[in-house]
């Protein structure tokens, strides 16, 4: 039973989806990177669904599109910190692979949000 808006919103249920997945990935990263890449990549990755949900409650059509771009960000953050943990070996080819296309549809969702008027 979803009493707000933004529960409803398909975008907001496959952020959240993306952030856990990426958060049990995080917790996998060696302790070294506890204060830094972990630390980056899940606030980067709850900032997604935070801005989603912050932008569907109320808001005018320019403010909606101003927290979908936040949300953008955000996720250009993920891939960004993605790449650097493949880059580290703390992630297989093959599961960088499968997060980068996740995040790859999920920004293209955020783009056709972002331009509905």
């Amino acid at each position: 039973m979803s009493k707000f808006k933004f529960e409803k919103l398909i975008i907001w249920q496959k952020a959240m989806d993306y952030g856990e997945t990426i958060f049990q990935l995080a917790k996998n990263f060696p302790d070294i990177e506890k204060f830094n890449l972990t630390s980056q990549i899940c606030r980067a990755v709850d900032s997604i669904a935070l801005n989603i949900s912050e932008g569907s409650i109320g808001q005018s059509n320019p403010e909606q599109r101003k927290f979908i771009n936040y949300a953008i960000r955000s996720l250009a953050e993920v891939v960004t910190c993605l790449h650097k943990a493949k880059r580290r070996n703390y992630i297989e080819s093959y599961n960088f692979e499968i997060l980068y296309n996740e995040a790859f549809h999920l920004m293209n969702m955020m783009q056709v949000k972002r331009n509905i008027k």
